[in-house]
């Protein structure tokens, strides 16, 4: 079950202040972040600056979310406060990289 949870996770699109905010929080530029994703860097930086989340083609998003997880950013979603990035716990386990012991 909890892989269908993560699934379903990565189809949440993310604002383009979360995407900005994510890569600010690893340090990465829009080169680092394109590389990543195999995206060209005018892709990244029209998610970026798109009105809203429903501006940017959802493939590109899911995509964008997924590496910027896969690096250790965690997407808050809205509520009272608004919706918002952070990094994980170092120490927190990940579902896929938790380690076996």
């Amino acid at each position: 079950m909890p892989a269908k949870q993560t699934a379903l996770q990565h189809d949440v699109v993310v604002s383009p202040a979360q995407l900005r905010a994510a890569r600010g929080l690893l340090n990465w530029s829009v080169s680092q972040l394109a590389e990543a994703t195999g995206l060209a860097m005018n892709t990244v930086r029209k998610a970026e600056n798109a009105r809203d989340y429903m501006s940017v083609y959802k493939p590109n998003a899911q995509l964008l979310r997924k590496t910027l997880e896969d690096e250790g950013v965690v997407f808050i979603d809205a509520d009272d406060m608004g919706a918002g990035a952070r990094l994980r716990d170092p120490v927190e386990p990940q579902g896929s990289r938790r380690s076996v012991s």
